[in-house]
């Protein structure tokens, strides 16, 4: 609706500017009869006006004098002016609003999108690369949707509306006026591709660039405690220099191309002026002085519109880039999503893996062999072993951040494909290995799972976590800001209040992936401790490096190399001579001893 009512302001726009040229032949040729400047006989001429001028000439020249003639013609002219700017405003006003709600409904389907991918395509891509498209391609869209279809529009209806009436004046005229044209559309023709091709390329350097600048950003702090702020910049600067060589590249391209028109158009100019004047002179094909000038106000008026398609070309091919760049992951289907039978389930927490078998795809990687594991409805399971035997792969698999390759994983009987992602996700609390916090309030960090939870219900959270007393010795307590990525706090402490946001929503299923790493001792046996407590009638799954003697783990499973090597209680697995478990426990033990 908005497009086509732009359209139609900007044809009535560029109608009301093409009759002013044509009151201007008027008055001129009028006052050059009047003053017996020539005996040209195309003076008298009243032919070849739109009927609108028409009508006003005819309203005009009723025995007035020549000074009441040309006030009230140039009155005409300003009001004409003031009609064209009129339906410009409503003309911006309906087709820039118009790319403004398209830039908003894209990036919300592009950010939506990123949404619904799978854990493996942000892996594959760089986050530079996923914000310059969801920032300088969706706005490189919406340029073409906004000022450049305003252009097209405005291009089309300026020249159209121009030739028509110059061909009405004077078809002879028109032709030599038009001459240049040809080579116009040619140089237009080459153009095109090359500024399509630099784009393109334009666009990737910029990806590049703004994947160095945040990565660089995200690990300043590794960056100055291994003194490389010197090399990053060298890197940065490689990147910069490639992006810089492209746009200038494309620069030098539209430098040659908005000349080439304007000398084009100014060859028009030229031929307007010198074989008007000629047969004005000869007295030749009708033209009259006011022809001349009607003329060379076309042209200037056709100046902007047609200077303006190298512009709105270069527009067009760089948008044509973008939304190439951006339809590569519209186009995406997420290995990870609803099956057509999955539906909303209310999960009591008993878990089987089926003789598992799972490869990383992308390094090939088996990370589980024949992985075969029951957990009945409030046990409490520790998964233990070396780096790389598998724990966390555990962890990704239950909550589908992949796809089963081989065997099956079901919740209460029911086979994990066959549940919502949704449903699966929100009764399913996990506290990740790497800690991620948002730069919000330790409050909404908390509450991240249940945004309408109440401050009481976040503070217990806290008090489980052990971390409500170093939250309430913040500045602001629980509405202290915390930096991106919690870098304003300790290591305990993010995990802390990672584990507080996984307890708020009391679910009936826990995943606990070496959470504990960063705090001290004391502080582990206090949570542990609560742990305890609120885990009584939950199923846990605890995945960790270290033993923890605390907690009363119904069994604990020992990974080696994706397939369990031991499994047993605390008592059973220590008495298990040479077992891996034993010899992790006595380490450990041994490491406390030494620490002490």
């Amino acid at each position: 609706m908005r497009l086509g009512a732009g359209v139609l302001f900007v044809v009535l726009s560029n109608y009301f500017n093409v009759l002013s040229p044509q009151l201007m032949r008027f008055i001129i040729n009028y006052v050059d009869n009047a003053l017996s400047f020539t005996n040209n006989a195309a003076v008298n001429d009243k032919g070849g006006y739109d009927i609108l001028v028409s009508k006003v000439i005819h309203w005009i020249d009723r025995e007035r004098s020549v000074g009441q003639v040309v006030i009230i013609a140039s009155v005409v002219i300003l009001l004409l002016a003031l009609l064209r700017s009129f339906f410009m405003f409503l003309m911006r006003q309906t087709v820039i609003v118009m790319s403004r709600h398209i830039e908003y409904d894209q990036k919300n389907e592009v950010y939506s999108k990123y949404q619904e991918l799978d854990s493996m395509f942000f892996k594959r891509h760089n986050i530079g690369d996923l914000m310059n498209r969801i920032a300088e391609d969706v706005s490189r869209v919406r340029i073409f949707t906004g000022p450049a279809i305003m252009y097209i529009v405005n291009l089309v209806s300026v020249i159209a509306l121009s030739i028509f009436f110059m061909l009405k004046s004077s078809r002879e005229l028109t032709f030599y006026v038009l001459l240049p044209l040809p080579a116009l559309a040619i140089i237009i023709y080459f153009v095109n591709s090359t500024i399509h091709k630099k784009s393109e390329r334009i666009q990737e350097a910029l990806s590049d660039l703004t994947t160095n600048a945040q990565e660089s950003y995200s690990g300043i702090r590794v960056i100055k405690s291994f003194v490389q702020e010197r090399a990053m910049l060298s890197f940065f600067k490689s990147n910069t220099e490639k992006y810089r060589q492209s746009a200038v590249s494309l620069a030098k391209t539209e430098a040659i191309y908005f000349p080439a028109i304007n000398l084009l158009i100014g060859i028009s100019t030229l031929f307007t002026i010198m074989i008007g004047g000629l047969y004005y002179i000869n007295n030749e094909h009708n033209i009259s002085l006011g022809t001349i000038v009607e003329f060379i106000v076309y042209v200037n008026m056709l100046t902007f519109p047609v200077s303006a398609i190298g512009l709105t070309a270069s527009m067009i091919q760089r948008a044509a880039a973008s939304q190439k760049r951006l339809n590569e992951f519209l186009e995406i289907e997420p290995e990870v999503k609803d099956s057509s039978a999955a539906r909303e389930v209310k999960l009591e927490g008993k878990v089987d893996f089926n003789n598992v078998t799972f490869t990383y795809p992308d390094t090939g990687i088996v990370a589980l062999k024949n992985f075969d594991l029951h957990i009945r409805k409030g046990e409490k399971i520790a998964i233990t072993g070396r780096t790389g035997s598998g724990k966390s792969t555990i962890a990704q698999l239950l909550l589908r951040m992949y796809n089963v390759q081989q065997g099956s994983i079901e919740l209460d009987d029911i086979p994990l494909k066959d549940i919502q992602l949704s449903s699966l996700r929100t009764q399913v609390s996990y506290v990740p290995q790497d800690v991620f916090l948002f730069s919000d309030t330790v409050e909404n960090n908390i509450r991240f799972g249940i945004p309408n939870a109440k401050r009481e219900a976040v503070t217990e959270a806290a008090v489980i976590a052990g971390v409500d007393k170093e939250i309430e010795g913040f500045s602001n307590g629980y509405d202290t800001m915390i930096g991106e990525r919690g870098v304003t706090l300790s290591g305990g402490q993010k995990q802390r209040i990672s584990i507080a946001r996984a307890l708020i929503k009391d679910p009936s299923l826990i995943i606990f992936d070496d959470c504990l790493s960063a705090v001290d001792a004391k502080t582990e046996i206090e949570i542990m401790g609560r742990l305890n407590q609120f885990l009584a009638d939950k199923t846990a799954i605890i995945i960790t490096h270290r033993v923890f003697s605390l907690l009363n783990f119904d069994r604990i499973t020992v990974l080696e190399e994706g397939s369990i090597a031991e499994q047993g209680t605390h008592a059973q697995l220590m008495q298990i001579e040479g077992g891996l478990y034993a010899k992790l426990y006595r380490q450990q033990q041994g490491s406390t001893v030494s620490n002490e």
